[in-house]
């Protein structure tokens, strides 16, 4: 008989969602159960996401540097790469943010109880605890924060040579050659770094160009490099055929006028998005609802449609980002504190961790065409910045979007390198209501990259 325990409120799942979930509402007095059945906390994000692929993109800068540094008279030998001592080192810096959070929430108080959990009702949450048994919660609010998972081309199955982005950041191996499906920030990051590490890699997208989504002068300076970095960039391409060999994988490409080529790779890695991770959660004994697109559907204060159970991060909608996932952790603890909050940010920022970076927010260029809005565009090209030239990167741009009648800041865009880091200025003037003329009448230190946002505010 499964034993049984009443709390008061649980969060399902130990990502960044759930854990800033979990420490937010603790600050606020609330007695708080974490429910996942990882050993320490941290999600996808920490464990086999956001910090383990920055850290790989640190080695392939760091390659990429060497080898770029003769054209400014500084020789390397070629890099010799430990890829054990690479896999230890990504694993160290794992280890060191996954156990702080974990002495975080026990110092806090937060009950972590390690297990897969599934809603029996409203109020209910059987626990299958990870050391065997079950465990019934009886609670008064729950926050589900279940994250998501990588999508799979329907009949290809997961195995030691077709690899998701969790099997491409164990870096088990460094293949000869390497098939990416999918030109999106996850393909293109990863490729990035099998790249550096020493694979020919060859991506492959269906769509016109890669990064859907993202403007095309942008994607353009990204492309222009990475010719350098990947085999090939096939486009408009799709996959007819795959299968698993010994001796790598056997790939049948087809292009838009519909020719097909077979190729071999070693590896294949499948990148083509990923999808909320409701399956299993018994919310079919709940009055949660689910969109089409998986969702679970919510309000600006993270309500579901059930009384007694709020959601956030992947699982409750676009855009699946961890800093995104925090902004509604912060707005949901308030919220089943009894504050008044809502999520209405004006600005989250998007970043491809790229060589260059790419990052934008607010309504891109592309949007505004295509919703027929009125807009002045500034773009301001890295060539004429100083420090971007002592850099040795000249490649770059930082891009504004301005109402043409209030002068208000509508949107940013940078690509070059520290693109993620500048753009928070950007993120900081939407959501402070800012006008290009507040961007122009602030000084900027020189010489920096940031410089590049005021000089594209001078010419709006």
């Amino acid at each position: 008989m499964a034993e049984k325990k009443t709390v008061d409120l649980v969060v399902i799942g130990a990502g960044p969602a759930g854990y800033a979930a979990a420490l937010a509402a603790t600050k606020r007095g609330r007695k708080v159960t974490l429910v996942d059945p990882e050993t320490a906390p941290g999600g996808v994000c920490l464990h086999r996401g956001c910090i383990p692929s920055k850290a790989l993109l640190h080695v392939a800068k760091l390659v990429g540097e060497a080898r770029e540094a003769q054209e400014i008279g500084i020789t390397f030998g070629e890099p010799k790469i430990d890829v054990d001592r690479v896999r230890e080192w990504k694993n160290e810096v794992i280890g060191k943010l996954t156990s702080g959070l974990a002495q975080k929430m026990d110092s806090d108080g937060i009950d972590r109880i390690k297990g897969k959990g599934r809603f029996l009702s409203p109020t209910e949450l059987q626990v299958d605890l990870n050391e065997g048994g079950e465990l019934t919660l009886t609670f008064a609010q729950a926050i589900l924060a279940t994250g998501s998972r990588p999508i799979w081309i329907p009949g290809v199955e997961p195995g030691e040579r077709i690899i998701d982005s969790t099997g491409a950041l164990e870096l088990a191996d460094v293949p000869p050659t390497l098939m990416v499906i999918g030109g999106g920030y996850i393909g293109l990051e990863l490729g990035s770094a099998y790249a550096a590490l020493g694979s020919k890699v060859t991506v492959v997208e269906m769509g016109k160009g890669l990064l859907p989504g993202c403007d095309r002068d942008l994607v353009s300076v990204l492309q222009r490099r990475q010719k350098g970095v990947f085999e090939e960039i096939l486009l408009e391409t799709k996959v007819t055929d795959m299968k698993s060999q010994k001796n790598g994988v056997a790939v049948t490409l087809e292009d838009k006028k519909g020719e097909t080529v077979k190729k071999r790779f070693a590896k294949v890695l499948m990148s083509i998005g990923r999808r909320p991770h409701t399956e299993g959660l018994g919310l079919e004994n709940t009055g949660v609802v689910i969109s089409d697109r998986g969702f679970v559907q919510v309000d600006a204060q993270q309500r579901t449609a059930e009384s007694t159970i709020f959601a956030i991060g992947d699982i409750a909608g676009d855009p699946m980002l961890a800093h995104k996932a925090y902004g509604e952790a912060e707005v949901v603890a308030a919220v089943v504190c009894g504050e008044k909050d809502v999520f209405d940010p004006r600005a989250i920022p998007a970043v491809v961790f790229t060589d260059p970076e790419i990052a934008w927010c607010g309504i891109t260029e592309t949007e505004a065409k295509a919703e027929k809005r009125k807009v002045k565009v500034a773009k301001f090209p890295w060539r004429a910045n100083g420090r971007a030239l002592s850099l040795g990167r000249d490649d770059g741009m930082t891009k504004l979007i301005v109402d043409p009648e209030s002068d208000r800041v509508l949107g940013m865009a940078v690509v070059g390198p520290g693109a993620g880091e500048l753009i928070a200025e950007g993120a900081l003037a939407l959501e402070m209501a800012a006008v290009a003329e507040d961007l122009r009448r602030t000084i900027h230190p020189h010489p920096t990259l940031s410089e590049t946002v005021y000089e594209a505010a001078h010419m709006v």
